[in-house]
């Protein structure tokens, strides 16, 4: 069965985007950015003139169309700017992740033969000078920074100076044409996989790729002619980046947060209207509400029991399509005031939609928010498909699924439960690697995401990924990713990752929410000095081990873990364990807690 989201956008290019953003929308904040400790806008007006001149410097550099320009940096307007000056330009960005190692960098300029590199600063330009020999067809490093420090070439300011003397009446005309004339299938940007294995591959997205993700989800999510978004996930990432597309197509304002862990305060600074997150956001703030539920004593925890099973007869309601009775929605007006009032003013009190991608978002922590009354509209994609494939809607809302999917874009399920789609926002391929290519898309444009999933009415769900899938040594499949999710959902949990493949059962690796568990300690006048101490004592075991089996109700007795281990440490970007998009890279981690994880079988397996 083939499902369709309907008719698909009209073909177009990022560029169209730009230009007809700037003629539609006029007011002062295209961009906001913190400065001095405020945030302050950047009209855009001031957007089309530094993108003109920074796109005009390139070409007085010798940077050609078609040539690849990497981009290395956090998120900043600088980042936007730079990434709107190559797409007129008519050339191919390369995004990179700014928590890269030097060593991992090279193969992505070496692979893209990027010709020039923006850097956000002197630590970002001293990784580029560290691996320079590596990379010859590397020309110029051009920094964010004031001062051309750590090995760069040249300042950001100085291409805008080059750009500025060959601009004109005349060069600016012949630019805008020059950049209108780009073609939809023209290569608009190589984006590595982080991938959980292997070398990265560098997806090839045409400008048709990113602008009709562009066009469907403008028509799947509302969008105010007033509202603010706030940009956090990396740019690199094409969530994100599709969405500030989307939120530049839309008139929406873009305040950069000033770092992940600055969310929090930035989201009381900016008031969004629309935030875009991976769920790790979401896990956190719902691990928050919970733990200060119990800490504020025994009245405050019997109230906010009572505003949530209030929130949830609401919800119930809502999710069968009708509306609570006068009883329900009087309590439920009363629950806002004493509980949920504080949720929605930590995330600055405006907030219409959140939207969540690039992992599964646990269907509880999901309900949770929406009967306190945010709606977190939870989509579907990869890199390789724009990467929108499907999404819930206000109208079309269903928790636990990842929506129907977007207009343009069909979905199928093979055989063996895989995931398929089709469509205007699959890539046109992984740059010089025709084999992965064709493995990836077959000879009907079915483009294979190594997901399982399910559709029942038009609503996609994904169970797992279908590598990440356990075989025990008793033939068994396991999903891990629907026990880990769950287990998360628990306050005492910040991460949880399932091991078993080729054991005879089950077990589960689990580094406890530290703050939880230290008021816990603490509220049961439990000493200690160090957290390795606190996981060797047998009440702190047997409080996780209680935690932790609460989420097992319903398991199969196969798929249930059978052991349990606790780690001191959160997994890490940094260490290799998670990609940057924080997702689990379980073989790493297996090699990492090798000889813990041999422990736990010891005597059970062979």
């Amino acid at each position: 069965m083939i499902v369709s989201g309907g008719p698909r956008p009209a073909r177009g290019t990022l560029n169209e985007l730009f230009f007809t953003s700037l003629e539609r929308f006029r007011h002062p904040a295209a961009y906001q950015v913190k400065i001095d400790g405020r945030y302050q806008p950047i009209a855009y007006d001031d957007v089309l003139g530094r993108v003109r001149r920074l796109s005009l410097g390139l070409r007085s550099l010798g940077v050609e169309a078609g040539d690849r320009v990497a981009i290395l940096s956090e998120n900043r307007p600088e980042w936007a700017i730079a990434d709107w000056a190559c797409l007129t330009a008519r050339l191919s960005d390369v995004p990179i992740y700014a928590t890269l190692p030097a060593e991992q960098i090279t193969h992505l300029l070496v692979n893209s033969g990027a010709t020039a590199i923006f850097v956000a600063d002197e630590s970002q330009a001293a990784k580029i000078a560290a691996i320079r020999a590596d990379t010859p067809a590397l020309r110029h490093v051009i920094t964010f920074a004031s001062d051309a420090k750590g090995g760069a070439d040249l300042t950001l300011a100085a291409v805008d100076a080059m750009g500025a003397a060959a601009d004109s009446p005349d060069a600016a005309a012949k630019w805008k044409a020059d950049a209108l004339s780009v073609d939809p299938d023209d290569l608009a940007t190589i984006i590595y996989t982080s991938g959980t294995t292997g070398l990265p591959k560098g997806v090839m997205l045409t400008h048709d790729n990113i602008f009709s993700n562009v066009e469907a989800a403008r028509v799947s999510i509302p969008f105010a002619s007033d509202d603010v978004a706030l940009s956090f996930l990396p740019l690199c990432h094409i969530f994100e980046r599709m969405g500030d597309y989307l939120f530049f197509a839309t008139g929406t304002s873009i305040a950069y947060a000033e770092s992940f862990d600055a969310v929090p305060f930035n989201l009381s600074e900016v008031r969004p209207t629309i935030c875009f997150s991976v769920p790790r956001l979401y896990e956190k703030m719902y691990a928050r509400v919970l733990e200060n539920a119990v800490s504020g004593g025994p009245l405050k925890s019997r109230i906010f029991a009572w505003a949530r099973a209030v929130a949830d007869r609401r919800a119930d309601a809502r999710l069968a399509g009708s509306e609570p009775g006068p009883i329900i929605a009087l309590s439920y007006s009363l629950a806002q005031r004493l509980v949920f009032s504080k949720l929605l003013a930590r995330v600055g009190g405006r907030i219409r939609y959140f939207v969540s991608g690039g992992a599964p978002l646990a269907p509880e922590i999901n309900r949770f928010f929406f009967a306190a009354g945010l709606t977190i509209l939870e989509g579907y994609g990869l890199t390789e498909t724009s990467p929108l494939i499907s999404v819930n809607r206000p109208e079309a809302f269903r928790i636990g699924s990842v929506g129907k999917p977007a207009p343009g874009v069909e979905v199928k399920v093979a055989d063996d439960g895989e995931v398929l789609t089709r469509g205007p926002h699959v890539m046109k391929g992984y740059y010089q690697n025709p084999e992965a290519t064709a493995e990836a898309i077959d000879a009907d444009g079915w483009f294979h995401t190594g997901d399982i999933g399910t559709i029942e009415d038009d609503f996609l769900s994904i169970t797992d990924r279908k590598k990440d899938l356990i075989k025990t040594a008793g033939g068994k499949y396991v999903a891990p990713q629907p026990i880990e999710n769950s287990v998360k959902t628990n306050k005492y949990v910040s991460q949880a990752v399932v091991i078993g493949d080729k054991r005879k059962f089950p077990a589960i690796l689990v580094v406890p929410d530290w703050d939880s568990l230290e008021k816990w300690a603490g509220r049961n006048n439990i000493i200690w000095t160090q957290r390795s101490q606190l996981l060797e004592m047998p009440t702190i075991r047997a409080k996780m081990d209680k935690e932790v089996h609460s989420h097992f109700k319903g398991l199969a007795s196969f798929e249930t873990p059978k052991k349990i281990a606790l780690l001191e440490h959160d997994f890490s970007v940094e260490r290799g364990e998670l990609t940057p998009t924080l997702k689990v890279k379980r073989r790493v981690i297996e090699k990492t807690y090798e000889k813990l994880i041999d422990g736990l079988y010891a005597g059970a397996d062979g």
